[in-house]
């Protein structure tokens, strides 16, 4: 009994330990100048509000592969207001990328343009597979494959497939 106790509790430390790390990571690559939302803050929101954009900001191969459902891509590396002009600048604005550094920088082009409630998924698209929510491929269907940007960042997703090429 002592011995599976014992498993138990190491089990558990590893995958808490990889979650400060994760954490720890994000706060050495963030500034925090767009507010974070969480994975189930977000879930909530989308139930409860009708007018939301949630903004993939990660590259075109990225989105094919996975993105979070009703998310439209923006590209990080191509961005222009005119990807969502006519949208509301008062209603809520979701940005995500992989783990959050690509969506903070379009974030606070989104707050210079005068967008007044824009919100950084914590984490990003990794941070939304680990806690087991569901992503969509370009097709809409449900995949449990994500785009871990290269080989070196794919550390950082715990569940689905990775898929780095």
């Amino acid at each position: 009994m002592n011995r599976l106790y014992l498993v138990l509790v190491l089990l558990m430390s590893t995958q808490c330990m990889g979650q400060k790390d994760f954490d720890a990571k994000l706060n050495s690559l963030l500034s925090k100048s767009v507010p974070f939302i969480y994975t189930n803050e977000l879930t909530e929101l989308t139930e409860n509000e009708d007018e939301i954009l949630i903004l993939d900001t990660r590259s075109e191969k990225e989105f094919q592969v996975s993105h979070i459902p009703n998310a439209i891509f923006i590209d990080y590396e191509d961005f222009s207001i005119e990807s969502i002009k006519g949208y509301d600048k008062k209603s809520p604005v979701i940005v995500y990328c992989s783990v959050g550094y690509r969506s903070e920088k379009i974030g606070e082009e989104l707050q210079e343009l005068g967008f007044s409630d824009v919100r950084n998924l914590y984490g990003g698209i990794f941070d939304w597979k680990n806690k087991g929510y569901e992503v969509v491929n370009n097709m809409g269907k449900a995949t449990d494959s994500v785009h871990t940007y290269n080989e070196n960042w794919s550390k950082w997703l715990k569940e689905g497939v990775k898929v780095y090429e």
